[in-house]
Formats: structure tokens, C-alpha cells, sequence
């Protein structure tokens, strides 16, 4: 009886991971191509130091993209980690609220819930794997 729960309470869990991992690979994939807006408009707008930093973190997002499409298990992790980081620059920066209403700040609001929902959706993801990695090894 014991490891018909089991059973069963592994196949809700991969139920709802098929559901969460498949949300934050494509939030994940969201944040690659509004990234390539923020490049855009940020090349005009900011020091080339700046802009080649930015860059940098563009490109350490497209690794972890293209590893979530090649489900490697340690892009998850990664784009916890660079979704915080990203919000931790950028959210004390005061220069991104000067902007008014224009393209630019509708990116960087649009950019930061992105980053928000990214982390909510694999933060869940992996505490579900978590759970079904418990449920494995009890049952």
C-alpha cells in the first residue's frame, strides 16, 4: 500500500513538473530575446564598459538558454543565480527610474517582472524535483 502512494504521489509530482519546467524554459527563453532589445537601446545609452558588461551577462543568459534546451540539470540552478544577480545590479540602480515613460523603462519593468516570474517559476521547479527525488528514495 505504502508504494502505491508512492507511485502515485511521484507521477503528481511529474505531472507538475512537466508544467513548471516547461514555464520557466520559456520565461527563460523570454529573457534571452528581451535581451537582445536591452542590448539595442542600451548601446546608444551608456558607456561602452557598460554596454559590453551587459553583454557579458547576455551571453551567460544564452548559455544557460541553450542548455535548458539541451536539459542539462544545471541550468536551472545557473538561471536562478543570473536572474538574481541580474535584479540585485539593476534594481538599485536609480538611472533606470529616471527614464519617465518611454521604451527604455517599459524594458527594464518589463526585464525585472521577467526576472521575478524566472525566479518564482525555477525556484518551485526545483523544489519539485527536490520532492520527487524524496518521494524516490522513501518509496
Amino acid at each position: 500500500m505504502h508504494i502505491r502512494f508512492g507511485a502515485a504521489q511521484l507521477e503528481a509530482i511529474d505531472a507538475r513538473l512537466k508544467g513548471t519546467r516547461t514555464i520557466a524554459n520559456w520565461l527563460i527563453y523570454v529573457s534571452i530575446i528581451l535581451g537582445i532589445a536591452l542590448l539595442a537601446q542600451l548601446y546608444s545609452l551608456v558607456p561602452s564598459w557598460l554596454f559590453y558588461s551587459v553583454l557579458a551577462g547576455w551571453i551567460a543568459y544564452l548559455i544557460v538558454g541553450i542548455a535548458v534546451a539541451l536539459r542539462k540539470s544545471v541550468a536551472y540552478p545557473l538561471s536562478l543565480a543570473l536572474a538574481v544577480l541580474t535584479l540585485t545590479v539593476s534594481l538599485p540602480q536609480p538611472e533606470h527610474y529616471m527614464f519617465g515613460l518611454s521604451i527604455a523603462s517599459l524594458t527594464f519593468i518589463t526585464g525585472s517582472m521577467l526576472q521575478v516570474a524566472v525566479i518564482m517559476s525555477v525556484g518551485r521547479l526545483l523544489v519539485l524535483k527536490h520532492r520527487g527525488q524524496v518521494v524516490q528514495r522513501s518509496g
